[in-house]
């Protein structure tokens, strides 16, 4: 791959990672809490808000894991792949976001 195309693909998910983040949030959450979606999820699994998110994200990961271990066999259509790393990156961008929350809660001062 050369350089050129490796930054188009870069370009390419950060916009992705923005206009996702934009509307999933809207879809998924509450105009005052961004994670009211994980919380909900909590409760109904009698757990918190972290293992919940992480839930949510096993399932890209085994996915992924899945594409990997096919991958000698059957080529990814680029959708799939598209899909299953921006999922993941925007939930470890979650993940970021509400441990800093989890953070400032306990520091009583703004990130």
């Amino acid at each position: 791959m050369d350089r050129k195309l490796f930054n188009n693909i870069v370009e390419s998910r950060i916009s992705d990672i923005k206009s996702k983040l934009a509307s999933k949030g809207a879809e998924y959450s509450k105009e005052d809490n961004v994670f009211s979606n994980f919380e909900s999820a909590a409760r109904m699994l009698g757990t918190n808000r972290f293992q919940a998110l992480r839930g949510m994200l096993v399932k890209h990961l085994v996915s992924v894991d899945d594409i990997i271990n096919r991958i000698d066999n059957e080529i990814p259509a680029d959708t799939m792949v598209e899909e299953k790393i921006g999922d993941i990156i925007n939930y470890y961008i979650l993940l970021e976001a509400m441990l800093y929350d989890e953070i400032n809660k306990n520091l009583d001062k703004p990130f």
